[in-house]
């Protein structure tokens, strides 16, 4: 079956509108790219004509160009590299402007002043009499400081009460720390990780495990309670001492009363109190077991044995063979052997521990201000006023070796560490000098180790402690007249004693006898 001739001619007239719309997008297609053609034509010869304009401008406009902006070229160059530079990252323009600004500040020189002032050379002097600086004398003498020596002594008073130069306070921190804050917030982590990974690797100790050796420098000190809070003395102390075996403390001073106390850092409950009648008590020591105790009078030749285990109170009036009108000075032997009486005019009296009774006796040219015991109790080390040292056998009571303490004209006392490796020689002026013990044995001028002058005044008490590890020197001249001594590095610690440790020291005997150090 065939279409009709309607149809046909619908459908014909379709094709040709169809045909026709699509001659008419064609024709306007042309025409938009004929204006897009013309379009760049002209703005290509707008610059084109721009280009010959610019080089067409007379000389001396082109010559002030040149020296302003450098020339065409140089201009286009600037332009170039500006561009890319606001393209680059934050961090690279953050961390130059760092570097910038540390090479400036690192180049900074030291202005020279534009006038000098006559006023400022003049050495003024600053009265210390004032209530106010009255604290920072060392000694009566000194009524008046310069400003440079007052500066010295307000730094080191701050650097006591602070425990030393903070880090913070350093100048090399200061510039470690600057140097770090330039980085990026990413650099300043993977950093510190890295740094601290390197700190961890970089020691080997007191990780898992406490040190076992004191450090030098700066004393970690922690204040308790009283040690004899429970009956306070209304006078000086002549004697404070640790107990050798057990947690207990002994003072006893011219109140004529010994007092015991067991020492916890908490309570420090009193034990018990012995009252000796019209006895002012000099000095007071434990026996080397711990189960007695000597004391000797301020002007008596009388002693007493107080037995602890018995609870008996022994006087001793007069030693057979010794003509003192005094005594006051003396040493138990470790051993608890000996018991060793300083004597007037340069004697020694040796007496047995056991009887009270005397065994030979030993003269020295000057008058005796100080002898010890050696460890193992065979020697006796003793030095007299005149600076001389001696040193006796004890079985033969002979003077095996003799020496002079270096730069010593007045002895003040003496003082032997506990594993015998170290004697210390005080004098009158203050001077402190450590000896190696086995070089005193023999040499008649030996040359001390260290020698300390952190004292003004008579260097009068001092001990070590049992590990060898502190020498505590003082004078009973002066207030907080006490220095403490690091070995073997022979450094005084900086932050002792501070201003809460105000005391009069009268002896050092048994201080520091307890304690490690962690």
């Amino acid at each position: 079956m065939f279409p009709s001739f309607s149809t046909c001619g619908s459908y014909m007239s379709e094709m040709s509108s169809d045909i026709g719309a699509q001659l008419r997008r064609n024709k306007r297609y042309r025409t938009n790219v004929q204006e897009d053609e013309e379009l760049l034509m002209k703005e290509e010869a707008l610059r084109a004509k721009n280009l010959k304009t610019l080089h067409e401008k007379p000389d001396t406009e082109r010559c002030l160009e040149d020296l302003v902006f450098g020339g065409e070229e140089l201009f286009v160059e600037k332009l170039i590299g500006e561009t890319k530079r606001r393209d680059e990252p934050n961090e690279n323009a953050s961390s130059s402007e760092s570097e910038d600004d540390g090479h400036e500040h690192g180049s900074l020189l030291p202005k020279k002043p534009a006038w000098v002032d006559d006023d400022d050379d003049v050495d003024e002097k600053i009265e210390m009499t004032h209530r106010y600086r009255k604290g920072f004398q060392k000694s009566k003498q000194e009524a008046a400081l310069s400003k440079e020596k007052l500066q010295m002594r307000l730094r080191e008073e701050f650097q006591k009460a602070m425990g030393g130069v903070q880090s913070w306070a350093s100048i090399e921190h200061k510039k470690k720390g600057a140097n770090q804050d330039d980085d990026d917030d990413d650099d300043d982590d993977d950093g510190s990780e890295e740094e601290n990974e390197d700190n961890l690797l970089s020691k080997t100790g007191n990780l898992l495990t406490k040190s076992s050796s004191l450090p030098r420098g700066v004393l970690q000190v922690k204040r308790c309670l009283s040690a004899n809070h429970e009956r306070l003395s209304k006078v000086p102390l002549s004697t404070v001492q640790f107990h050798p075996l057990a947690q207990v403390i002994m003072t006893a001073g011219v109140d004529r009363t010994i007092s015991l106390f067991q020492v916890d850092g908490k309570l420090n409950p009193k034990i018990q109190s012995i009252h000796l009648e019209k006895f002012p008590i000099f000095k007071a020591q434990f026996s080397a077991d711990g189960e007695q105790v000597v004391a000797t009078g301020m002007r008596q030749r009388l002693f007493y044995i107080y037995d602890m285990m018995g609870g008996n109170i022994i006087p001793f009036h007069r030693i057979r063979g010794v003509n003192e009108k005094c005594l006051q000075q003396f040493e138990v032997s470790n051993d608890g052997s000996f018991l060793l009486f300083n004597g007037s005019a340069g004697y020694l009296h040796l007496l047995s521990m056991k009887t009270k009774e005397l065994i030979g006796s030993m003269k020295m040219n000057g008058n005796s201000m100080k002898a010890v015991f050696s460890p193992d109790c065979s020697k006796i080390i003793s030095n007299s006023d005149d600076g001389s040292v001696y040193i006796w056998d004890v079985k033969s009571r002979r003077c095996i070796n003799k020496f002079t303490d270096d730069g010593s004209v007045h002895g003040a006392s003496l003082a032997l560490s506990r594993d015998g490796r170290y004697l210390t020689c005080g004098s009158n002026s203050g001077v402190v000098n450590i000896y190696n013990y086995e070089d005193c044995l023999q040499a008649t001028n030996p040359k001390p180790l260290r020698s300390i002058m952190n004292l003004v005044t008579a260097a009068s008490s001092m001990v070590f402690n049992l590990q060898t590890e502190i020498l505590a020197v003082a004078s009973n001249k002066l207030d907080d007249a006490v220095k403490l001594i690091h070995i073997p590095s022979f450094t005084v610690f900086s932050n002792f004693p501070t201003r809460s440790f105000a005391v009069q020291i009268k002896t050092l005997h048994g201080l520091l006898i307890c304690g490690s150090f962690e």
